[in-house]
């Protein structure tokens, strides 16, 4: 999957070939891709397998989940010039998305890791770029939420709109879905959340719920059905994540962590 996915995006940027190469013999030459801006690496897994698709040597100094600051040079690279200067673009454009998401749940990671609670993606991602997104989000410190649909039955709130008695329906899944899966149903309101813990889920997202809302659901789970793992999820940013920490569930779920990720810098620059 991964060699797919970079040969297509080398193919793209390529095209029938790079026009450079028409004009100049190549020549050996090695180049460095620096830091211009602090982060978290992420994409190494990605690049080690554009060198085996394309005849150049990386040597690098940071690897995946590895911080760096601004100066700081991740890779030397080594090989021909027409190879080097082909692959530029595209080795960047991988490390550049994938680190930039790594930074950014990174951010949100360090704002909750004195608690007991799980930072979660979701699947908000961009179309064909699901595993590489989420592979980023992983290397920033984040857990991932389900990969599609067919990880686990989510009831969320355009499915209960469909399904007339939830606790039938739920006794009817389980003798449907694998027998690892889980159910998870949304909940807007406690009401809901109570219901949904009653007739069986096995996780509980309190969607678009604020903190002081979650702890009355928090202590209610706590009371009555402690096997029950509760989410918090909706409007989760930088300056809510820690007060969504305190309020005693189990994980915090936000797409932002990829979608909100805007790019760091970096660059390649030849010796």
């Amino acid at each position: 999957m991964i060699e797919g996915f970079v040969k297509e995006s080398l193919s793209q940027d390529v095209g029938r070939g790079d026009l450079y190469a028409l004009v100049e013999e190549s020549v050996l030459c090695s180049a460095k891709i620096i830091a211009k801006s602090d982060g978290i690496v992420a994409g190494v897994k990605y690049i080690n397998t554009l060198a085996k698709i394309e005849p150049f040597k990386i040597i690098w100094n940071k690897n995946d989940t590895d911080s760096f600051v601004k100066g700081d040079i991740l890779a030397v690279i080594k090989g021909d010039s027409h190879t080097v200067l082909k692959v530029e673009r595209t080795l960047l454009n991988i490390l550049l998305h994938a680190s930039s998401i790594a930074t950014l749940t990174n951010k949100y990671v360090t704002l909750i890791q004195s608690y007991d609670v799980k930072l979660l993606d979701t699947r908000k991602t961009r179309p064909l770029l699901r595993v590489f997104e989420k592979y980023a989000a992983r290397c920033g410190g984040a857990v991932n939420h389900r990969m599609g649909l067919d990880d686990a039955l989510m009831i969320k709130d355009t499915h209960l709109k469909t399904i007339k008695d939830l606790k039938t329906y739920i006794i009817k899944a389980r003798t449907q879905i694998p027998f690892t899966a889980k159910i998870e149903v949304e909940a807007e309101t406690f009401e809901v959340a109570c219901e949904a813990m009653a007739c069986g889920s096995d996780i509980v997202m309190c969607d678009n719920m604020t903190p002081t809302q979650i702890k009355e659901i928090v202590k209610y789970r706590n009371d009555s059905f402690p096997h029950v793992l509760l989410e918090a999820s909706g409007n989760i940013s930088l300056e809510t994540i820690e007060s969504y920490a305190k309020s005693g569930v189990d994980a915090i779920s936000s797409g932002s962590l990829i979608h909100q990720a805007n790019w760091i810098d970096l660059s390649m620059k030849m010796d």
